[in-house]
């Protein structure tokens, strides 16, 4: 009688310490997989508070974020791209993207391009697509799309203190071609269009 409670008592142990080994060996198999979610979620974490930080930064030093609102900068910019805009003391040059205030007849900034700045002479071949600005056919890479004729009449020379702009798909872009947008005042651009930094996929500096 002894020997079987002897013998049931050395069964009882040694199935506690295979269920003992089992139990790290469990763990052994999940710690591993729990440190590296943990990982990645503070990799998230950090590059979240990364892109804040550095957002707070470019706003103290005269850099704004402008959210894209459109289609008419593609293939340059796609809509709901968010925009880093330098806006101390910038004077707006030919083939800047530049964000626009709102003005009369449209209620919320706007991005284009500078086509033609205050005293350029400029020509648009609505048959070609050609863009010439004094006297000079210029390389436009960037713009996709056919570039209609609008509803206003494009002056010769650009005149002083003003900007003439296009968005980059012309198809579809409402511009300075158009009456409802016209010659934009120099004083009413914010500034240029830098680099995109959101989504993360479209990262990078504007050409």
């Amino acid at each position: 009688m002894d020997e079987e409670k002897i013998e049931l008592l050395s069964k009882l142990m040694n199935e506690n310490e295979e269920e003992s080994k089992a139990s790290k060996s469990d763990k052994i198999q999940i710690e591993p997989n729990s440190s590296k979610s943990i990982s990645i979620i503070y990799d998230w974490v950090q590059c979240v508070l990364i892109a804040f930080i550095a957002v707070a930064v470019l706003l103290t030093f005269g850099f704004r974020v402008i959210n894209v609102d459109g289609d008419s900068m593609m293939n340059t910019l796609t809509n709901s791209d968010k925009v880093i805009v330098s806006e101390l003391f910038y004077t707006p040059q030919d083939k800047d993207v530049v964000v626009i205030s709102h003005g009369a007849q449209f209620q919320r900034p706007i991005i284009k391009r500078v086509i033609a700045t205050a005293g350029q002479t400029l020509d648009i071949n609505f048959e070609t697509g050609e863009v010439v600005v004094d006297g000079v056919v210029i390389d436009e890479e960037y713009a996709v799309g056919e570039t209609k004729k609008g509803n206003t009449e494009i002056p010769n020379v650009i005149p002083e203190g003003k900007v003439f702009v296009m968005g980059d798909n012309r198809s579809v872009s409402l511009d300075s071609r158009y009456e409802e947008i016209g010659l934009i005042n120099e004083t009413d651009i914010i500034g240029k269009a830098e680099f995109v930094f959101l989504p993360f996929n479209h990262f990078g500096f504007i050409k």
